[in-house]
């Protein structure tokens, strides 16, 4: 009967991961508790044990400070399990102390990734009370030493009163609990970057693209024989050049740099250039026109001044127009258009921001893009959009355009884009210029096909808004 009791008892023991009593250092100076009090073996002093080696850890730390110095700080039992990394979140440390007293259980996940995971959690141990599980997890040692497979579940069968659950912070979700007879389970499920679908609905296919090519190459004002002219805003660098390259390559049905592209910080474009797109093939003209202009820079002695980009839409400024900050568009200008038709003046405003920088842009751009669209807004000039560069924050989306609509980072990135225009997410379209390739892509043709008749729903609001007033 006592062997078997034994054997029981082993049971328990390798169940629970070795709970023991003596787990703590604190035990090499003190004898086992009897009648509820411990006795001190350096000094015989007794105190009263309630399960916890707060008190005795004091004694040692009041009385005997030089033998605890010599024999080093206690040792917290971890366990085998810390350096795994739990569903793609690197776990620096996961400490499961084995004391039966008060003990902590504590995880710390901190993944270099774009969500920065950090949770703690801890409880107090009772006997016969719920239990821990983590489930559905695949953890791997960071550094292998051997091929063995760990299994994808990890339960923890230590006994706790009370837990908190862990809060999530961008990057942990779906915490949740389950009764299950006595033992009450939580599941800690990490957040995956792509949601399992769209949160804009968009057909990545052949037909699609041919669709919206053949929108695009058709389209009509509603006023009639005018191309739409759609102004192209941004700081410099931000992709305004390359997203006409790019719409130009889809209807040339290969990579092109018409609209040349520069990497200089001060910009590569300095003049007023008018970029006709339409179809090839077709002998129609060309009812959308890109109008690519300098880039803003920190401030009006270092790009475009406020006084310029008004001159540009109103119409007064001439196809070609080199411009200086020191020699502002005036009527004598060489060139100046004094009486601009509907033709000369700008029908949409594209601002372009580049993803990658939005949250290092300067300060001040907020306010610059703020006072440029109040005063755009003042002369019936619809505005809109363009997220660039959302390969460089998204991995997944570098890899599949396709992704873009389910990246959980893009769509967060667009709320800090409209926070910077100060306009709503539904005016604003992620893009991806063609810069290293060679050869076509079917998605990045969609999506940029999608970002143009995004734009013209909104340059022919304007046709309908100011039809009467003009005279073609």
């Amino acid at each position: 009967m006592a062997a078997a009791e034994s054997a029981g008892s082993d049971s328990l023991t390798k169940e629970v991961h070795c709970r023991r009593p003596k787990a703590s250092k604190v035990w090499d100076y003190f004898k086992l508790p009897q009648n509820k009090k411990v006795v001190c073996t350096l000094c015989n002093a007794s105190m009263a044990y309630h399960r916890s080696t707060t008190a005795m850890l004091a004694h040692l730390k009041r009385k005997h400070t030089d033998t605890m110095l010599e024999d080093g700080p206690p040792e917290k039992a971890k366990s085998p399990l810390s350096g795994f990394s739990f569903g793609g979140l690197s776990s620096q440390s996961l400490t499961v102390p084995t004391t039966s007293g008060q003990p902590a259980i504590t995880t710390v996940a901190d993944p270099k990734d774009a969500f920065g995971i950090v949770t703690t959690m801890s409880s107090t141990m009772k006997t016969n009370t719920p239990l821990f599980k983590f489930p559905a997890v695949q953890p791997k040692l960071e550094s292998p030493q051997s091929d063995t497979e760990i299994s994808s579940d990890i339960t923890f069968e230590i006994p706790v009163a009370s837990a908190t659950a862990l809060e999530a912070k961008d990057g942990l979700s779906n915490v949740s609990s389950t009764e299950a007879q006595r033992d009450k389970l939580f599941t800690f499920t990490a957040v995956r970057p792509i949601l399992e679908s769209q949160w804009r609905d968009v057909e990545w296919t052949e037909e699609k693209k041919a669709s919206l090519m053949k929108t695009v190459s058709s389209y009509t004002a509603s006023c009639g024989d005018c191309p739409a002219r759609i102004l192209l805003l941004g700081p410099v660098g931000s992709g305004k050049s390359s997203f006409i390259s790019s719409v130009q390559s889809v209807f040339k049905g290969r990579v092109t740099n018409r609209a040349m592209v520069g990497s200089f910080s001060t910009g590569f474009t300095k003049k007023l250039q008018s970029f006709n797109i339409c179809d090839q093939k077709s002998e129609d003209a060309a009812g959308l026109v890109l109008c690519d202009i300098m880039g803003l820079g920190d401030g009006e002695m270092t790009g475009l001044t406020l006084h310029d980009i008004l001159s540009v839409i109103k119409g007064h400024v001439p196809e070609g127009h080199k411009f200086s900050p020191d020699q502002p568009v005036r009527s004598e200008t060489q060139g100046y258009v004094k009486k601009p038709s509907l033709k000369h003046k700008i029908h949409c405003v594209a601002f372009v921001v580049d993803a990658s920088k939005i949250l290092t842009y300067p300060k001040g751009l907020c306010a610059t893009f703020q006072n440029l669209r109040e005063h755009i807004s003042d002369l019936g000039v619809h505005q809109v959009a363009l997220l660039t560069h959302i390969e460089q924050i998204c991995p997944e989306t570098a890899k599949d355009v396709s992704q873009v609509y389910k990246s959980r980072i893009i769509k967060d990135m667009m709320g800090k884009a409209g926070a910077l225009l100060g306009m709503s997410t539904s005016y604003i379209v992620p893009v991806k210029n063609y810069s290293l390739e060679l050869d076509l892509d079917v998605n990045t043709d969609v999506l940029l096909l999608s970002a143009v008749d995004h734009i013209l729903q909104y340059a022919d609001l304007y046709f309908q808004d100011n039809m009467p007033k003009f005279d073609v």
